[in-house]
């Protein structure tokens, strides 16, 4: 399938350190023809980082995408009613939000975004990147796995030396990850 005029909500959560790979992510969805609607969590919207400036990351991928951003909870939840998106990808998904998206925790716009667009029944990609996705986090991904309309980017631990229990999505698979689940189907293998 092809992702050409398919309207894809891009929610960014607060991985500061991978901003640069889901830029790149989102330019390289509009190459193929994609409408991305950015949805931003309030921890991208507030927290600057050794990274850079959020609320500059947010100009640049808003004019990126030439859409309003979703940034409330209130502007997210008419995504289920309206049915506007064909499918919703979080990169980068966070820990934080992987355990509350795990346990049906709906308190950030992200994740209202999520809940909304599930209901429509429609598929939720996961571009992982978070430092405790072997540890607390692993029954999380087992859970969100085995969940109808759930998919993910394929990950790998990405500094098992010095960071053993990280795992980041390669992101370089988003494109077909994205395809597949428009399919129904999971892209594999998923652990690369």
């Amino acid at each position: 399938m092809t992702l050409a005029g398919k309207t894809i909500g891009f929610a960014f959560t607060g991985s500061f350190c991978t901003f640069s790979a889901a830029e790149k992510q989102a330019a390289s969805l509009l190459d193929l023809g994609a409408n991305i609607q950015p949805v931003f969590s309030a921890n991208v919207q507030t927290m600057d980082s050794r990274f850079g400036s959020t609320s500059e990351y947010i100009k640049h991928i808003t004019s990126l995408t030439g859409n309003k951003p979703i940034l409330t909870m209130e502007e997210a939840e008419p995504i289920g009613p309206s049915a506007c998106l064909d499918i919703l990808l979080i990169a980068p998904c966070t820990g934080n939000t992987l355990a509350k998206l795990a346990n049906g925790i709906t308190d950030t716009s992200v994740l209202m975004a999520a809940k909304a667009h599930l209901r429509n029944q429609k598929p939720l990609v996961i571009s992982i990147s978070t430092n405790d996705a072997l540890g607390m986090n692993f029954k999380n991904i087992g859970l969100l796995y085995n969940t109808k309309n759930i998919y993910f980017v394929p990950f790998g631990q990405d500094n098992p030396e010095k960071k053993p229990n990280s795992l980041i999505a390669r992101t370089e698979l988003t494109a077909k990850t994205l395809e597949l689940a428009l399919e129904g189907k999971q892209i594999q293998p998923v652990i690369v």
